[in-house]
């Protein structure tokens, strides 16, 4: 139980009607979870407005509003907090209800178009190899120590966050590793905590139907840094022009990683095969298991990580040279027929482009690469066309296919990747709307030594049509198709 007071400490408030020294039971934006002794916070979303929910909030016992508008007619014993932005309030109020628990542990942000998964993933995993206690808040799972759950969003809502982050509080967690999408801080869903430092991976083009323009979504990526105390650390990826850009107005230690450029953090690829990569970082050699350019820049934004948050070089590259690839990560199996399988999760051009090209680096050019490749309903349209460009482009054949259409048709979302795919290579693609049918038509076509991708799903398990979500899984389907053929 906390006190209304204590839990809007350093929440900037406009106005307030009533009492504010109230016991307060929980904090909930969604009307429907409210029980009596709650407060309620009027969240203006982009379908729902919180504040058309007030009424139903306080009949079903809220005896606290948090709004952005004072309703004309107050009801009589509740008290109605007015704030600039609710959201904002709701993400400092929920640190404060659950004990800033992120100033109890060293909490780690990685923003960027591709690789946050990975690299958060990756340093739970070496922590936790390293025989820390850690904690993990991705889009694949949620972790508490040793304990898993799942995850509904790349970064939860602010009450999520901390609630979790008490929960690592309570288990001695000592770091945690977070991804920080443009969403999340958007919405300012990571207002109010204190991390110990940012990772900024790269920019390319994702998430135009949400923020506007390209600068726009760069912005929004650059107020994590600017967000930044002057105790924590900024590591950016300098090959990447937007690097620079995250550090102009950070309070913290600035910190650079590169492979082209001169940076604080170097590495250089010695040697690039499908069974990993041999890696010179600064002065050292390490061998990974992980596979590709894209990979030797997360390695070396987890190598910088590691050492600025204060494990020995030599203990790091040991952790590194054990790490496992991360699910739906460019995971690969080779068949008894000797056909090789990856899936990526890769869903944007950039990511697309860059496992064509490291698998195009890694093969001989005397087998086939077959790409498997769709791209989700409701989603920017605008990157579908260059979705069929690079796929035709570097691929021998290309089969397009559903990803998770949601409430779009499947065939006119393969309608627009068709579109970028040039004259010279409209032979190389054929379009399979079923995606169980369209992996089995690569396996069909592959031979031995062949590479199949398929990419755009990665890690999930489902398949999202009309508002349901059906149990599909790329890499167990392509295992078990491969399984059958050789029969």
């Amino acid at each position: 139980m906390s006190v209304l007071k204590d839990i809007l400490y350093k929440v900037t408030l406009n106005a307030v009607v009533g009492n504010t020294s109230m016991d307060v039971n929980n904090i909930h934006f969604d009307s429907r979870n409210i029980v009596k002794g709650d407060v309620f916070v009027a969240i203006r979303g982009s379908v729902v407005d919180g504040h058309n929910y007030i009424d139903v909030a306080i009949k079903n016992g809220a005896t606290a509003i948090v709004c952005e508008a004072t309703p004309e007619d107050v009801v009589d014993g509740i008290t109605y907090v007015e704030v600039d932005n609710s959201s904002k309030a709701m993400a400092i109020m929920a640190s404060n209800f659950y004990g800033v628990p992120s100033e109890n542990l060293k909490l780690v942000g990685v923003t960027g178009t591709n690789g946050k998964t990975t690299v958060a993933s990756l340093l739970f995993q070496l922590f936790k190899n390293a025989g820390f206690k850690v904690g993990l808040l991705s889009t694949v799972k949620i972790m508490v120590d040793t304990v898993e759950y799942k995850a509904t969003h790349t970064t939860p809502d602010s009450l999520t966050i901390n609630k979790y982050l008490k929960e690592m509080n309570a288990a001695g967690v000592e770091f945690c590793f977070m991804e920080v999408s443009s969403h999340g801080i958007h919405q300012f869903r990571t207002e109010g905590l204190h991390f110990e430092g940012g990772i900024f991976t790269n920019l390319s083009h994702d998430h135009l139907d949400y923020h506007n323009t390209f600068a726009e979504y760069r912005d929004v990526k650059k107020r994590f840094f600017d967000g930044l105390p002057s105790t924590a650390f900024a590591l950016v990826n300098t090959d990447d022009k937007n690097g620079a850009i995250m550090l102009q107005n950070t309070k913290a230690k600035k910190q650079t990683y590169a492979l082209k450029g001169y940076a604080d953090y170097k590495a250089q690829i010695l040697e690039n095969r499908l069974s990993g990569l041999l890696l010179k970082v600064n002065d050292s050699e390490v061998w990974t298991r992980l596979i590709g350019n894209f990979n030797a820049y997360n390695v070396l934004a987890i190598y910088a990580t590691a050492e600025l948050l204060g494990l020995e070089k030599v203990e790091i590259l040991r952790l590194i040279s054990d790490l496992e690839s991360v699910s739906g990560r460019f995971q690969y199996l080779i068949s008894d027929e000797k056909i090789t399988a990856i899936v990526d999760y890769a869903h944007t051009p950039d990511a697309l482009k860059n496992v064509l090209e490291t698998i195009n680096s890694i093969r001989t050019k005397n087998e086939e690469l077959i790409t498997v490749v769709g791209c989700g309903g409701d989603r920017d349209k605008t990157k579908r066309p260059k979705m069929g460009h690079i796929a035709t482009a570097l691929s021998t054949k290309v089969i397009f296919t559903s990803d998770n259409p949601r409430s779009e048709e499947p065939q006119a979302i393969l309608d627009d990747i068709e579109k970028g795919v040039e004259p010279q290579n409209f032979k190389k693609a054929l379009t399979i709307s079923d995606r169980k049918q369209a992996i089995k038509a690569a396996c069909q076509m592959a031979q031995p030594n062949d590479i199949i991708l398929i990419a755009g799903k990665g890690h999930e398990d489902y398949q999202e049509i009309k508002g349901e979500r059906f149990h599909f899984d790329d890499y167990e389907t392509v295992q078990e198709i491969l399984k059958q053929l050789q029969k």
